[in-house]
């Protein structure tokens, strides 16, 4: 499990497991907790490419990120 401090989101860090490109586990810690909840549900087995894909430049409110946005940050760091 990887942990990604993230930077200017509710959420303090996201810890992650990919294993062959596919993420197997997401958890945030901090954050809307049904919505991070349900997302990581959703990305489970998913390639890191899509995920990235999907999720990365999506903002929150006035903020110019996003809890997608820095997971997106976290798995491009891979």
């Amino acid at each position: 499990m990887k942990t990604f401090k993230t930077s200017g989101v509710c959420a303090r860090d996201i810890s992650f497991k990919v294993v062959d490109g596919v993420v197997e586990q997401v958890i945030f810690n901090g954050g809307c907790s049904g919505n991070t909840q349900g997302l990581s549900a959703l990305l489970q087995g998913m390639k890191v490419e899509d995920v990235v894909a999907r999720l990365e430049g999506l903002n929150c409110g006035p903020r110019a990120t996003s809890c997608p946005d820095q997971l997106a940050q976290a798995l491009k760091s891979l």
